[in-house]
């Protein structure tokens, strides 16, 4: 298998008034060509600082990193990040713009996604006049068209209503399999990480190591929505949520 992202002892501390505090400890991790990673975590347990360094938006860290050679990647945060001065369309290519990259491909790719996920009527009026899943196509498209080779995404559906998150996780699962795109995305919702990944990542409470990695196996797999009817799913998301330890009281 063709490795594309190796993570060895990657730790990571914040220094506070009340002192340092860790928010990683050692993590140890192999990305491979095709992998849908998610990553599970109760919340603050360090989930997102940990895509921020792999995003190069954290130079802070102790141990390493390193992408094969010639990887790019593109990084999707949680909410859709559009400019609402510009048009859908200026927004798509918002990427290609900072990197005075004209390559006719590209903006044709771009016609290509607006058309399939029905975004092309829309793609010279501004952000405002789109619903919250049509943002987030939008805001999936502007992160493909670049043509990365690895997607980073931050809890991409948290912002949207439960059967919008759905439809858009469907959406997005189709998207990335089409361009056959490798994917590590982080999660707080155990049925998402279910449902997309073929690799789930159970991070512990913080300072988070990785407590647990498990290969999901779903019997007639074939979209997320269809994805949690499958015989295994119950098992999987009970034996990650014993991983997680959530006391609540």
């Amino acid at each position: 298998m063709n490795k594309l992202l190796e993570i060895r002892n990657l730790s990571k501390s914040y220094n506070t008034l009340d002192g340092e505090i860790k928010a990683i400890d050692n993590i140890n991790l192999d990305v491979y060509e095709g992998d849908f990673i998610a990553i599970v975590g109760t919340s603050g347990c360090g989930k997102s600082s940990l895509l921020n360094i792999l995003a190069g938006l954290d130079n802070n860290f102790e141990g390493i990193y390193k992408f094969k050679k010639d990887i790019t990647f593109s990084y999707m945060l949680q909410t859709d990040c559009l400019f609402n001065w510009l048009n859908i369309f200026d927004n798509c290519k918002i990427g290609l713009d900072i990197k005075k990259d004209k390559d006719p491909k590209k903006i044709d790719k771009i016609n290509e996604l607006l058309k399939i996920y029905n975004l092309e009527e829309f793609k010279n009026k501004k952000p405002s006049s789109l619903s919250g899943g049509m943002k987030q196509r939008v805001a999936l498209i502007r992160t493909l068209a670049t043509n990365p080779d690895i997607l980073l995404l931050d809890e991409p559906f948290s912002a949207l209503d439960y059967q919008t998150r759905l439809a858009i996780s469907n959406d997005v699962y189709k998207m990335i399999k089409k361009e056959k795109k490798t994917v590590i995305m982080v999660t707080h919702d155990i049925s998402e990480a279910i449902s997309l990944a073929n690799k789930i990542i159970v991070l512990s409470k913080r300072p988070c190591t990785v407590k647990n990695i498990y290969e999901v196996k779903l019997t007639g797999a074939t979209n997320p929505i269809e994805n949690r009817k499958a015989k295994e799913f119950s098992t999987y998301y009970e034996t990650i949520w014993k991983d997680l330890d959530v006391n609540v009281t």
